[in-house]
C-alpha cells in the first residue's frame, strides 16, 4: 500500500516538476527475476528507477542508510534492504537471491556508489554475481538528469541481458569482472544513444 502511493506521488513529481522522459520501458519481462542495473550520480536515482519500471523493485542500498531510524523505517517499507560494503556481506546476498528466486525485481548500482562528477566508476561484482548465481538476466538502464532539484530527467531501458554460457558454472573472478565491464559499456552505449 505504502509502495503504490510512494509509487504515484513520485510519478507526478518526475512528471510535471521534472518533465521525464522514459524510453524502454516494455523491455522489462512482465514476470521472472531480474536484475536492473543502473549508473549512479543522484539520491533521486532508486526513486526514478523505481517509477520509470511498472513491476515493484527491491533494492540493495548500503548499511549506513539503516542507521536513521525515519529513514529506515521508510526505505524498508519500501522494500530495500541493506548491504554492508566493507566485506562479503553473505546475508545480503541470501536476501537478494531469495528476492530472484521469487521471481522479482532486484535494483543495484553496479558502481557501488554514486559518481560525483558524473562519469562512470569501475564497476563492483555484485550485480553480475547475482545474475549469474541467480540464473536471470541483467538490464540495463541509462539515468541522466537526475542530480538537483529541477531540470529533465531522461531514463533510457535496454534489453535484457543473457549470460547462458555461464549458466551452472561458478562464476571466477575474470567472468565477474567481464560481464560487470559488459553491464557498465551497454548503460554506455544507452546514455550516449539519448544524446
Amino acid at each position: 500500500m505504502f509502495y503504490q502511493f510512494a509509487w504515484y506521488l513520485c510519478r507526478a513529481v518526475l512528471r510535471y516538476v521534472r518533465r521525464w522522459e522514459v524510453d524502454g520501458a516494455a523491455n522489462l519481462p512482465a514476470a521472472g527475476g531480474i536484475v536492473v542495473t543502473a549508473n549512479h550520480t543522484s539520491y533521486w536515482d532508486p526513486v526514478v528507477i523505481g517509477c520509470a519500471i511498472y513491476r515493484r523493485v527491491y533494492f540493495m542500498a548500503k548499511a549506513e542508510l539503516f542507521r536513521y531510524p525515519v529513514l529506515k523505517q521508510i526505505i524498508i517499507a519500501l522494500g530495500t534492504f541493506p548491504v554492508r560494503r566493507d566485506t562479503v556481506d553473505r546475508e545480503a546476498i541470501r536476501a537478494a537471491l531469495d528476492h530472484l528466486s521469487s521471481g522479482r525485481v532486484l535494483g543495484i548500482f553496479p558502481e557501488g556508489t554514486r559518481s560525483k562528477g558524473g562519469e562512470f566508476l569501475k564497476p563492483q561484482y555484485g550485480a553480475a554475481l547475482l545474475a549469474l548465481k541467480g540464473g536471470v538476466p541483467i538490464l540495463p538502464v541509462a539515468l541522466s538528469g537526475t542530480k538537483g532539484v529541477f531540470g529533465k530527467v531522461r531514463v533510457r531501458i535496454g534489453t535484457p541481458m543473457q549470460f547462458p554460457d555461464y549458466a551452472g558454472v561458478r562464476p571466477t573472478k575474470e567472468v565477474l569482472e567481464e560481464v560487470s565491464n559488459l553491464i557498465m559499456k551497454e548503460i554506455s552505449t544507452l546514455q550516449r544513444s539519448e544524446r
